[in-house]
């Protein structure tokens, strides 16, 4: 039986190449947390400001706001591989200056913040390419759903890892550290890239302006709410919510009195709590409901943040954290998981951009408003209410997870009643079934 569960869970394992790339990701991400949490310590140490604490984060992040659906028509007409390629080189060298600015004590709030924007560019162009191309690293498609967990499962661990050896390596060594191991891990993904054996790349005739394909994207959602409801939710949670982690170095420093370490420890015990989800949703049996899970999940984490605001006790804080990232977990894995399984493979970039856009563009606006308004409220009140405002998204979306079940219950009625041949004259004078 152990067996049996061990393999449904790392069922996606069985192929080659996503095995290479999820070893070489683990790795690079492990470095990418790293450094994002030395890059926001520095600079609240520096400032001793929230609204600077969402300006950074907004400086890294928005550039993919505004670049991504190009990125989505990049990643849609090109091959994906040789993306991946450019764009990795690409961060390994943004963390080799910034780790160079750094450990020659060199460095100012402004060059942090410039080469912030340069990452947030070229990851405009990676993540499109990114996450669709695990469909062409998978040559069995039943186990695309577990490989987009396991996807999930290896960020959420590098958020466990990255953030706590950070803190560890910052308090010992300095930040110039932390970002020069981040370049080097990058040395890992592109070695587990240049290992692949990939069949050959077929080129796309492309005939439609940029323009046109922008606009056949927002089309296609407009046209198959099943996907454009999935990417409304994760654009008000991003926007809304997922910024409480802009206020992390207040609770570290201010709240729990602690250092650089202490802050690590709080992404671990959230990245550990994601991990654990991850794993959660890799078991999970085929066919699962996963908007269901989706909702009792973002119900989760809006308690735990609604709890974690106003606790100084910091033992009792990490469980409201670990439980927390449990919940968050689904937030951007299960969207993801439903965008790449239900989207037509044509417009599979793009969609992905899109939804790309709705987070690199609402978290860095988010972060920016948790800042400002952290500032005069405070970052126990602004944190209360994210926790507040998560528990109304989830309500919010009940309705349409009901409304979904029920045209999915209709669905398989009217299935039914055609295979069975039940369809009388009566049923056949009205245009659609009576219980439609």
């Amino acid at each position: 039986m152990k067996t049996d569960i061990k393999t449904h869970t790392f069922r996606a394992f069985r192929n080659r190449n996503y095995t290479l790339f999820f070893s070489g990701q683990s790795l690079s991400l492990i470095g990418t947390w790293m450094q994002r949490t030395g890059v926001s310590w520095v600079v609240y140490t520096l400032t001793h400001s929230t609204f600077m604490l969402g300006l950074t984060i907004f400086a890294s992040q928005f550039p993919s706001f505004l670049l991504s659906l190009f990125g989505g028509i990049v990643s849609d007409r090109h091959n994906r591989y040789k993306i991946l390629l450019v764009t990795q080189t690409a961060s390994m060298i943004q963390a080799v200056l910034l780790a160079i600015l750094t450990l020659t004590n060199h460095y100012v709030v402004w060059e942090i913040l410039t080469l912030s924007v340069i990452l947030g560019a070229v990851n405009a162009f990676d993540v499109p390419a990114r996450q669709p191309l695990v469909h062409e690293l998978v040559s069995d498609k039943a186990d695309l759903p577990n490989a987009i967990a396991l996807n999930s499962s290896m960020n959420n661990l590098a958020r466990l890892v990255g953030p706590a050896l950070s803190g560890l390596v910052l308090v010992k060594f300095g930040a110039g550290i932390c970002f020069l191991l981040n370049a080097v891990s990058f040395v890992a993904v592109l070695v587990s890239l240049l290992l692949m054996k990939l069949p050959p790349y077929k080129p796309i005739q492309v005939k439609k302006k940029v323009t046109a394909e922008l606009a056949e994207g927002f089309t296609y959602l407009k046209h198959t709410p099943a996907i454009g409801m999935v990417v409304l939710l994760l654009t008000l949670v991003s926007l809304l919510v997922l910024p409480f982690d802009t206020l992390l170095p207040v609770y570290a420093k201010v709240i729990f009195k602690g250092d650089a370490a202490t802050f690590g420890y709080i992404n671990s015990f959230i990245g550990l709590g994601a991990l654990v989800g991850t794993f959660f949703l890799a078991s999970l049996k085929k066919g699962a409901d996963l908007k269901f899970v989706l909702l009792v999940n973002t119900i989760i984490f809006g308690i735990c943040l609604v709890l974690f605001s106003h606790m100084s006790y910091f033992p009792l804080a990490m469980l409201f954290a670990t439980l927390g990232g449990f919940g968050m977990m689904s937030q951007s894995t299960i969207c993801i998981t439903i965008l790449q399984v239900e989207a037509a493979a044509a417009m599979r970039g793009r969609v992905i951009s899109i939804a790309a856009m709705a987070i690199f563009g609402m978290l860095p606006l988010g972060s920016l408003l948790t800042g400002a308004v952290s500032q005069r409220v405070g970052a126990p009140t602004t944190l209360l209410c994210q926790g507040i405002i998560a528990l109304i998204i989830a309500a919010v979306f009940t309705k349409f997870l009901n409304r979904d079940r029920l045209d999915k219950k209709n669905m398989e009625k009217l299935n039914q009643i055609i295979k069975n041949k039940k369809w009388n004259r009566t049923h056949r004078t009205h245009k659609t079934p009576p219980f439609l």
